[in-house]
């Protein structure tokens, strides 16, 4: 896995390890990246850091990457209050009483997003973690809360009516970087390739099994039910079954020539589960390119990561 300098937020949990002083003033020098939990965020927009008898401010102009260019919306701002966030030492005033100690999260964010942009690449496999559901897809701290998107085609081969049905917010992840474009600063990801090839995932199961899978579609001639995140069956249709649907089913037959297993339901079982960690198939840190088709398939699908 690649040894990204640049963390998501929260991931490492430094933010819950007490910091002093002298760590403070030393970070000045050294211009070292810290993490603290944001405790409050005043009616300037100003955000603050507890370090115990101490506290941190990030002006609302330093909170992040287009806050002083008035490109970002107060919510991205009110809604860091309970959450861990990294952030540079600017400058520490001790001559009152209480220290001023002022933070910039901007500057760290700045960083990490030449890294990503500059020292990645398309293929390269990066830890994330999910901010944020929409119906298009999930969005997702790549490094120092600079977020990127995974579309909702992109999370698994097994489709989806909405991102929630694999991800929910602050779940840490494994994805690939898609695309990188250095002229708009935006880094998109991928996530299915790490899901597995249909024979790695259709290798888990035998015919004459018996097994719960999750009705993802319902066509008039059948259901496609899922059983991994990356690989689904079809059923012959079933009238009393609902998409969503947890059920038993059995499997008649594998065919890896045309990537079909035929299922038939034995039961329902419950109805939406919660999502299941993935069992990631990991090749390393980088991939240049994923097939799903098994060998002799008739259909290829697959994936190139051209860098830019």
């Amino acid at each position: 896995m690649n040894c990204i300098p640049y963390l998501p937020e929260g991931y490492s949990g430094k933010h819950i390890i007490p910091v002093q002083m002298e760590d403070l003033k030393k970070a000045v020098s050294t211009g070292q990246i810290m993490e603290g939990l944001v405790t409050r965020c005043d009616s300037f927009r100003n955000l603050f850091v507890s370090f115990g008898i101490h506290v941190g401010m990030i002006p609302f102009n330093e909170t992040c990457i287009g806050a002083k260019e008035g490109k970002v919306k107060d919510i991205a701002v009110i809604s860091l209050v309970g959450k861990p966030v990294c952030f540079k030492v600017i400058a520490i005033n001790e001559k009152s009483g209480t220290p001023l100690i002022l933070l910039s999260r901007r500057l760290a964010q700045t960083e990490a997003l030449d890294y990503l942009l500059n020292k990645t690449q398309e293929g390269d496999i990066i830890p994330a973690v999910i901010t944020h559901l929409a119906q298009f897809g999930a969005f997702s701290d790549i490094g120092c809360g600079i977020i990127s998107m995974i579309g909702i085609e992109n999370i698994s081969v097994a489709r989806i009516f909405h991102p929630s049905e694999r991800f929910s917010v602050g779940q840490k992840i494994y994805a690939v970087i898609a695309s990188i474009d250095r002229i708009k600063n935006r880094i998109t990801l991928t996530h299915k390739e790490l899901l597995g090839s249909w024979q790695q995932n259709a290798s888990r199961f035998c015919a004459g099994d018996t097994v719960t899978g999750i009705i993802r579609s319902i066509k008039p001639y059948g259901l496609f039910i899922e059983l991994t995140p990356n690989l689904s069956g079809l059923s012959e249709y079933n009238d009393n079954c609902i998409t969503g649907d947890t059920v038993s089913v059995y499997i008649k037959s594998i065919t890896p020539e045309k990537m079909k297993i035929k299922l038939s339901i034995i039961n329902r079982v419950c109805e939406s589960p919660l999502p299941s960690p993935f069992e990631y198939y990991l090749p390393g840190e980088h991939i240049d390119r994923w097939l799903y088709s098994p060998p002799g398939c008739e259909k290829i699908i697959e994936t190139i990561f051209t860098p830019s």
